[in-house]
């Protein structure tokens, strides 16, 4: 049975402060966002997410929006001017280097976190 497969859907996740939600989103990171009755929504190339204010809001501690980007360095450096800051992991399967891009185990990939704390990453496919 296939009851949902024709239906739209999109992501959500709440954050803690939705202005500074909005300032990253759209002056950081440079997307599309637009107000809603109840939070934000943010337009991603004919995707959406929902972003909604929690009071008692708590960070993912999972990756909550993955951007697939052609090349992750460059992208990295980017953010980077632009005042993101870049996770550091070192354990195993997972080690990143000086600016936090991890490589060599699947996918190029790097993850930082927006001002609610959420886990964001841009990733570049492997080829």
């Amino acid at each position: 049975m296939t009851i949902l497969k024709d239906e739209q859907a999109f992501a959500s996740f709440s954050v803690d402060d939705l202005a500074r939600a909005k300032e990253f989103y759209a002056n950081v990171l440079g997307l599309e966002v637009a107000d809603s009755p109840m939070g934000l929504e943010l337009r991603l190339n004919g995707v959406r997410a929902f972003l909604y204010p929690k009071p008692n809001h708590q960070p993912a501690t999972f990756t909550v929006l993955n951007f697939r980007v052609e090349d992750a360095e460059k992208t990295v450096d980017e953010l980077s001017r632009r005042g993101v800051r870049f996770e550091h992991y070192d354990m195993p399967g997972i080690k990143t280097d000086e600016r936090g891009i991890a490589r060599g185990n699947g996918p190029t990939i790097a993850w930082f976190k927006d001002p609610a704390g959420n886990v964001l990453s841009v990733v570049q496919p492997v080829r």
